[in-house]
């Protein structure tokens, strides 16, 4: 009977005691005890070995929860805050305004040190290295850099034109492959005619692949569990694919430096960095990284841009009213006797605001990257705690309805001003925020913008009344119509002299 009672009561202490714990880690989770200020609104906080983010549909269920909760969203996963940012109005104020504040990424240990050793920009923890690596970045792809890829960019664009006529059922194969052949060009001077089936650019985007899956939330424990690098045998997968990738990288970063010395290598990224040494102070594996970083975040960029073109043609077929106000401002600023050329641009406005709002209505990294914020940022009488990791989810910015009224329709038209010019006070985020935006944003949307002309010039796209498009899912069928007679078509594409 006693014993009973002894159990009774122990049982009784730990059912208290663990009571207790909730009540605390409960209070813990809503509020910041620096300053007393709350967190902002979230779901109950899991326990460390819990995954708070959704496991699968990640940007439309943090979208829901966005709608629910309100535009700044807080995850507790044991002590860690994971804040998610879902209007234009807080991305902007957050984001960008405090973007100081947010230019660390939170540690990895699977992706950012295991596979790469600390020297993959992406996932460079902010520092004197990340400074190094941003300044050799930004000072070879700003706008005024990114200009002399243009003709490159052109004739690829021009290329593309002639994939599509000579086999318009695969015309997102050709889209990759035009963005691809674009970042390798740029990265290493490499051309190729079949940039999806040569075994160099298969090997990188195997390497990628790799990157890809160790990025994925949750995928490895060690990002909760840091010891387990320790443990004897854990991550020899990840050391396998390191090795891997390191190999690939200082062997293109050597293939060009051999080029250099027998005055055979043309303009590249990889070139400058090789021919300018003194100025960033790269060691050599931190080039070969960094080209190859390069290539992959172009790669992650070619991705954006040929799901970017792929997006604009989805949604001219399933919008065939906004894509005839694209061929009517081409034919009335173009015409017929020539194709558009980079110094249309500004006089294209209608074809801007198609690709913007693309961009929108599906855009290509639904959640983004995360940031790391290194001081608490007070927003709204909330508290983003130092540390917390911080998403601008894309998906759900994109379907804000203050920004965007009726977010689901594809409307180029609320990006323009009642005299058919762009707006001023329209945000995009395509690329990123603050201080971690894409360096190869302006590369990427030369490539968009001279590709979408020469395409949106030459075709119109239709749905296929046996194939209905599922906006949701690619690839897709579409009718190619195009709106040059097929072999002048041709000649325009292959004669350099139309330009």
């Amino acid at each position: 009977m006693l014993g009973a009672l002894i159990t009774a009561d122990y049982a009784a202490g730990v059912v208290a005691f663990a009571a207790v714990l909730a009540v605390l880690y409960k209070k813990s989770s809503l509020t910041n005890g620096k300053n007393a200020l709350p967190f902002p609104p979230g779901p109950p906080a899991r326990w460390f070995w819990s995954n708070a983010l959704p496991s699968v549909n990640i940007a439309r269920e943090l979208t829901n929860l966005v709608r629910e909760y309100g535009p700044v969203v807080s995850l507790r996963q044991g002590s860690q805050v994971i804040i998610v940012i879902g209007s234009v109005e807080a991305a902007t104020t957050i984001m960008e305004i405090e973007g100081r504040s947010l230019v660390d990424r939170p540690p990895s240990i699977a992706a950012g040190e295991m596979l790469s050793n600390g020297m993959r920009i992406l996932m460079a923890r902010s520092g004197e290295r990340f400074r190094r690596l941003r300044k050799a970045v930004h000072t070879h792809l700003q706008p005024k850099a990114a200009e002399a890829y243009k003709d490159m960019q052109h004739d690829n664009a021009r290329k593309f034109i002639l994939d599509i006529l000579n086999d318009p059922r695969n015309h997102q194969k050709h889209a990759a492959g035009y963005s691809t052949s674009v970042i390798l060009r740029v990265t290493y001077g490499k051309s190729t005619p079949t940039a999806y089936t040569d075994p160099e650019v298969v090997r990188i985007y195997k390497v990628l692949h790799h990157f890809d899956l160790v990025m994925r939330p949750g995928a490895y424990l060690v990002d909760r569990v840091p010891l387990l690098r320790y443990l004897p045998g854990y991550g020899r997968q990840l050391a396998e694919w390191h090795d891997e990738e390191l190999s690939l990288y200082r062997h293109q970063l050597l293939r060009v430096q051999n080029e250099i010395e027998q005055n055979k290598a043309g303009p590249s990224f990889t070139k400058t960095l090789l021919e300018n040494t003194e100025d960033h102070q790269l060691a050599m594996d931190e080039m070969g990284y960094l080209a190859g970083t390069l290539f992959g975040a172009g790669a992650d960029t070619a991705i954006q841009t040929s799901a970017g073109i792929t997006t604009a043609i989805m949604a001219a077929a399933c919008y065939p009213l906004a894509q005839a106000k694209l061929h009517e401002e081409l034919d009335m600023v173009v015409g017929s006797d020539r194709a558009p050329i980079f110094e249309d641009s500004s006089s294209l406005p209608q074809l801007r605001a198609f690709l913007l709002e693309a961009l929108r209505w599906r855009p290509v990294i639904p959640i983004g990257f995360p940031h790391r914020a290194t001081q608490d940022i007070i927003w709204q009488g909330h508290c983003i705690p130092e540390g917390a990791m911080v998403y601008g989810c894309h998906w759900a910015i994109c379907r804000d309805p203050i920004a965007f009224p009726d977010p689901e329709k594809f409307d180029p038209q609320r990006w323009l001003d009642s005299e058919g010019r762009l707006k001023d006070d329209m945000k995009s985020f395509t690329f990123g925020f603050g201080r971690r935006v894409c360096p190869g944003r302006h590369l990427a949307e030369n490539s968009m913008y001279i590709a979408l002309a020469l395409i949106f010039w030459s075709f119109r796209f239709d749905q296929r009344p046996d194939a209905p498009i599922n906006t949701q899912a690619t690839p897709f069928e579409i009718d190619v119509i195009p709106r040059i007679e097929v072999e002048r078509l041709r000649e325009m594409m292959a004669d350099e002299s139309m330009y």
